[in-house]
């Protein structure tokens, strides 16, 4: 039976007060598509909003985000988006909650998204998710009421690396915080080294460096599963 993968993608394009466009960032569907195709996943495409969706990170010295982008099956998908409603929990194996900065407005407050994810997990599936990808995760509650973050170590772009770019004061909260507010126990290494952890059927990966292990790493836990 063919395993599938949902990527979950934001819908918000404009960062904060800034006058700069965001979206989903790139590189981070990207180099985990190759993982996830190699091992032989159908790819799919869920947005807030749904629709095309913004793009971020788009470096053109980056083959593997070059080739993504070029794809017409990718160029299809990414122009005609899901939203979560429209989806059912048992189809997917896995759900991967992809960065940029766009997921810190739109993420949190999509009731349909945290849903299908609670949905996915309660069914033995995988929850994935990378850099600012864990805003996706913030509000999600299983069944018992629990967040999903809850008493599970997880990663995420920290506070010093969102200090690094010069967003903290422009993001509407700080990831790394709200995770340990919701319970998560978070981990992390030196500034935008890769870095992932799995915990239960939960991956999170640190920042873009982190995309292809978070992807590795949860082909291993649904393997465990």
């Amino acid at each position: 039976m063919t395993k599938r993968v949902l990527f979950a993608l934001t819908s918000h394009d404009t960062l904060g007060n800034t006058g700069r466009k965001t979206g989903f960032y790139v590189p981070e569907v990207a180099h985990p598509a190759v993982v996830f195709d190699s091992a032989g996943y159908e790819i799919s495409y869920v947005s807030v909003a749904g629709g095309p969706v913004p793009q971020d990170g788009v470096n053109p010295d980056d083959a593997v985000v070059t080739a993504f982008l070029a794809d017409p099956a990718a160029q299809r998908a990414l122009a005609a988006t899901a939203t979560a409603d429209q989806l059912t929990a048992t189809d997917y194996d896995i759900i991967y909650f992809a960065g940029g900065h766009g997921t810190m407005w739109d993420f949190p407050e999509s009731k349909e998204l945290a849903e299908l994810a609670a949905a996915v997990y309660e069914n033995g599936g995988v929850v994935a998710a990378v850099c600012h990808g864990p805003a996706g995760l913030v509000n999600i509650r299983l069944g018992d009421g629990s967040y999903l973050v809850a008493g599970k170590q997880v990663s995420s772009f920290t506070n010093d690396e969102e200090a690094a770019v010069g967003l903290a004061e422009v993001v509407p909260f700080l990831l790394q915080d709200k995770l340990v507010e919701r319970g998560g126990r978070h981990s992390q290494a030196p500034n935008f080294a890769e870095h992932a952890v799995a915990d239960r059927r939960l991956v999170t990966g640190q920042n873009p460096a982190s995309a292809t292990l978070v992807a590795e790493l949860a082909l291993k836990e649904l393997g465990k599963a």
